[in-house]
């Protein structure tokens, strides 16, 4: 027994040094690559000539080089070409696993080529099954990635693909419309197998649509191509058209006639197919097969074992592993079957998450674009609402229109904060929100708040209580504006919900490691609370304590949100304590730097003006370029007030002729515009004028166009809607500063 043992070992020790010098020989990549491209062509010329278990076995061979190789690009091609000689076979539960392995392979490394390709195939197989919905969602996926990245044959392809889903649906009007793109698509590119499929389908639906004459020549012209191609599965579905076209028309004669050629053609490509499928193709295959390896392996075996007395016997023991081998392969075959009914449903469902990640990026990217337009478009009539309100509250109102107006005001400034939380909440969900360190004191920049909200407190008769640990410094360096933001949010909300009672605001340290601090941060009030149940909604979007809350308190909900999403950019934490009737807290724990060096940078003072400057404002020369003629009216009306004189254009290119032409001190210079942009016309100024002032006055999203603006050349920028007293105080240090420089 031990001597057999033995030799044994000695056949195993041969093969796997057949196995290592072939190993070397293959691990130049260029070799493996070209190797794989060879078995990958040779499959798909199998598939053409209808030699599909050929095919299987090249995919096979090409797939175990491309997984030694770890050939990501490759396995994901394979697995794709797998999946669409399945569904030829009819092995739709085959071709869906095959092809499930190919889209997570090629997602992984962006191959969008290849995954269109796959999203195609995993539409036909959708459509083989009868699934017409889902085959749609893959045809659309599909369709994106192909437009991406501008392959024009395969979305010719796949427009005819969804055209047919639509036929399927009976919505014939939708699937002419994809059909038409698919056969202009085609003409133009010269894709002839494409162009004849879709003017046969084009010739189908008009025929449907009972406009015969268009059916009849679309489908000759197709056919015509068909015949010229050789393309047989064409003609076949050419010939059935026809027959159905001559029925409807009456003419009973014709119909017959190409009835009969489709039925022999049909039965023709059936028999090949079938032929080609048969048990008995496949018996012969797999014997053939085994024949060949074994007499490839006998002849290794002997060659190898020329001068070895055993080479008898190892023959022998090869032949009866090689059996053996078979055997195994057999068992795995009949149970990969087993396996492959039993996991079919997840690969299934995972394919279906795919699509449904692929539609939710889709729908995220278009939120995203449409709340960028929709942002300007709202900020461009609020700056006429707030304008013309502060305007008509300052020209000595009757008694009886302050009140009225105050309400105009009042709402055109909540309706601008509840514009700018809904972008703050999408900035943060489409993680869009950068972290922008700089020095600054803590505890000054909270009394700031305080200072600032403190009014708000008074109304409701509330007394703000401010506590800051004594042994914890003052200068830190972070992001002050998103810290700025959190605190506001917090103490408003606790001003909002509470009367006559009290607010704590407590900041000490609760860690530190070298110079980087852990601070703690408690809102405290005595005000309404929160019940148990709501407390875990509080932090999301649009979420309220009750239906009552926000019919009594107002706001939009999306305040703790934002709070939220901040607090995990900073890489903080929030939570909360509150109990009905008596009160909440807010608790954040958020880490700031300390830096000794930095502390000095942050108590420099920031020049500001409290008045006007000192000047001859009959001298100032102002340029408004602004498209919107109510917007320009207001806008004049302020700089009449503050005792400046202007010039209003209305687009860039006068724009850029008028300062060509005049001297001015600043230019008030609008962003959309017909003809050439704001941005375009400040690029082209600064050809020729680098120190002319120019302001940004804009209804877009400032963050999202921050570098634009930069690399334009503007001074700065004024978003509409704008404060007055903002909108004086930035003009007049502007003003102040030329005033300055000429000194």
């Amino acid at each position: 027994m031990s001597q057999i043992k033995q030799y044994i070992f000695i056949v195993l020790m041969l093969l796997s040094s057949c196995l290592f010098s072939q190993n070397a020989f293959e691990e130049d990549p260029e070799i493996i690559q070209n190797n794989i491209n060879y078995h990958i062509e040779q499959s798909e010329k199998d598939i053409e000539n209808f030699n599909y278990f050929e095919a299987q076995k090249t995919l096979d061979e090409a797939l175990e080089l491309a997984q030694n190789s770890d050939n990501k690009k490759s396995i994901g091609l394979i697995q794709s070409i797998k999946g669409r000689l399945h569904l030829i076979i009819e092995e739709e539960d085959a071709a869906i696993k095959a092809l499930t392995t190919a889209v997570e392979m090629q997602r992984i490394i962006d191959d969008n080529k290849n995954l269109g390709r796959s999203y195609k195939t995993f539409g036909d197989v959708y459509m083989a099954k009868k699934n017409i919905y889902q085959a749609l969602d893959s045809y659309r996926a599909a369709k994106s990635k192909f437009q991406e990245e501008k392959l024009d044959k395969e979305l010719a392809e796949t427009l005819l693909a969804e055209g047919n889903a639509y036929i399927e649906l009976k919505n014939y009007r939708k699937a002419r419309e994809l059909t038409e793109q698919a056969v202009a698509l085609a003409r133009k590119e010269e894709l002839n197998v494409t162009l004849s499929s879709a003017l046969v389908n084009h010739g189908k639906i008009h025929n449907i649509l009972n406009e015969h004459e268009k059916a009849l020549n679309f489908t000759k012209e197709g056919l015509e191509i068909a015949k010229s191609e050789g393309l047989k599965p064409i003609q076949n579905s050419g010939l059935l058209v026809l027959s159905n076209i001559y029925e409807n028309t009456n003419n009973f004669e014709l119909a017959t006639t190409y009835l009969k050629e489709h039925i022999k053609l049909s039965d023709s490509l059936r028999a090949v197919k079938r032929a080609n499928l048969s048990p008995e193709k496949r018996i012969e295959f797999l014997i053939n097969d085994q024949i060949e390896s074994n007499k490839k392996q006998q002849a290794e075996l002997e060659e190898a074992n020329s001068k070895n007395d055993l080479s008898t016997l190892i023959s022998i023991l090869s032949v009866a592993l090689i059996t053996i081998l078979s055997l195994l392969t057999l068992s795995l075959y009949k149970n990969n079957n087993i396996r492959l009914k039993t996991n079919n449903m997840l690969h299934k469902k995972n394919n279906e998450l795919i699509v449904a990640k692929e539609k939710a990026e889709l729908a995220s990217k278009t939120k995203a674009n449409f709340l960028s337009t929709v942002t300007h478009e709202l900020r461009t009539p609020l700056y006429a609402v707030t304008g013309l309100s502060n305007m008509l509250l300052d020209e000595d109102p009757k008694p009886e229109q302050i009140q009225h107006l105050k309400s105009l005001k009042f709402s055109g400034d909540y309706l601008l904060t509840f514009i700018n939380d809904i972008l703050q909440i999408n900035k943060i969900e489409a993680n869009k929100v950068e972290i922008e360190p700089e020095p600054f004191n803590l505890k000054k920049k909270i009394n700031n708040i305080i200072l600032a909200l403190n009014n708000s407190a008074l109304d409701n008769n509330i007394t703000i209580h401010f506590e800051y640990d004594k042994d914890l410094p003052e200068n830190f360096v972070a992001d002050q504006l998103k810290i700025s933001q959190i605190l506001i949010n917090l103490i408003g909300n606790s001003i909002k919900f509470t009367k006559d009672g009290d607010i704590w605001i407590r900041v000490y340290k609760i860690g530190q490691e070298n110079d980087m601090y852990q601070l703690r941060f408690e809102v405290e009030d005595n005000g309404i609370g929160i019940t148990k149940e709501k407390q875990d909604n509080m932090f999301e979007s649009f979420s309220q304590g009750s239906i009552q809350i926000n019919r009594k308190y107002g706001g939009t909900g999306l305040g703790l949100s934002i709070v939220k999403g901040l607090i995990e950019i900073l890489k903080g934490t929030i939570y909360l304590q509150s109990e009905l009737g008596k009160g909440t807290t807010f608790f954040f724990e958020v880490p700031l730097e300390y830096n000794e060096a930095k502390e000095k940078a942050a108590k420099k003072e920031v020049k500001k003006l409290d008045k006007k400057p000192d000047i001859d404002l009959s001298s100032v020369k102002i340029l408004v370029v602004e498209d919107n003629k109510i917007n320009q009216m207001i806008t004049k009306k302020i700089l009449t007030k503050m005792e400046l004189a202007c010039d209003v254009v209305d687009n860039g290119e006068a724009a850029v002729d008028m300062i060509k032409t005049n001297k001015y001190d600043i230019i008030l210079m609008d962003i959309h515009m017909p003809g050439i942009s704001g941005i375009e016309a400040t690029k082209i100024v600064r050809t020729f004028d680098k120190e002319l002032t120019i302001f940004a006055l804009t209804a877009v999203t400032i963050e999202d166009k921050m570098h634009e603006f930069e690399e334009a050349g503007f001074t700065d920028i004024i978003p509409k809607p704008f404060k007055q007293e903002e909108f004086e105080k930035k003009l007049f240090n502007a003003l102040s500063d030329k005033k300055s420089a000429t000194a």
